[in-house]
């Protein structure tokens, strides 16, 4: 008999403002896998973070947007994320970066330590993975471990069955398949002390207190 899995808790984020999109729709069936797996799925929009474009002028004087700091909270309470985000221009959406900027300005810093599995859908045959490999970079600087497999379902537009789910069987079983080897990666990190992550913001910089910022993430104990 397989041993359950402990409970791990997924933020799970459709990145797109608009309102009958491909990746919002992923990040649904993302969030159904991961309850069908044993974990808890908290699935969220972009729309729901909503934030003006960061400005230090404005953080100074009114502090940060309440998006910001909806998503920070959220994140906190999460033990990992996933992010279906699409593709413009061969990068990701500008909405999603400035809401990054913002939540990575909180101390201590939310993004350090969790573990992230990505996802895009497009109608392009590549599916919006360029998008993703662009998103990787602030993620990975701010002390994210992102998850090396990642999933675009090209021809997103026509992927889709009447039921919802993806239609082509061989990619259905992958994206599950995928998602649950992400589980297991998440439950272990979170029960190993000893994977403790440190983060440096601006690592062989001169000693200076604009500088200076070095954060341990927070694990359990098994």
């Amino acid at each position: 008999m397989a041993t359950p899995r402990r409970e791990v808790r997924v933020l799970v984020v459709g990145a797109s403002l608009a309102r009958r999109s491909l990746n919002n729709r992923l990040a649904g069936l993302a969030a159904g896998i991961v309850r069908d797996k044993g974990g808890t799925a908290d699935l969220a929009t972009l729309a729901d973070f909503d934030c003006p474009f960061y400005d230090h002028d404005l953080e100074q004087e009114s502090g940060a947007p309440s998006g910001a700091r909806a998503f920070c909270d959220r994140l906190k309470s999460a033990d990992a994320v996933i992010l279906a985000s699409p593709e413009y221009n061969a990068s990701m959406p500008g909405a999603l970066k400035n809401l990054i900027d913002w939540v990575s300005r909180f101390r201590p810093q939310p993004f350090n330590g969790k573990q992230a599995f990505l996802l895009s859908a497009s109608p392009s045959m590549v599916g919006g993975n360029r998008g993703l490999w662009a998103l990787r970079i602030p993620l990975e600087h701010l002390g994210m471990r992102v998850y090396p497999d990642m999933f675009s379902l090209a021809q997103a537009h026509q992927a889709f069955d009447d039921s919802g789910r993806i239609a082509n069987e061989t990619l259905r079983s992958r994206f599950e398949q995928t998602i649950d080897g992400f589980m297991d990666l998440v439950e272990a990190a979170k029960h190993y002390p000893c994977l403790q992550k440190q983060w440096v913001e601006f690592l062989g910089e001169h000693p200076n207190h604009a500088t200076d910022r070095v954060e341990t993430a927070e694990t359990e104990a098994a």
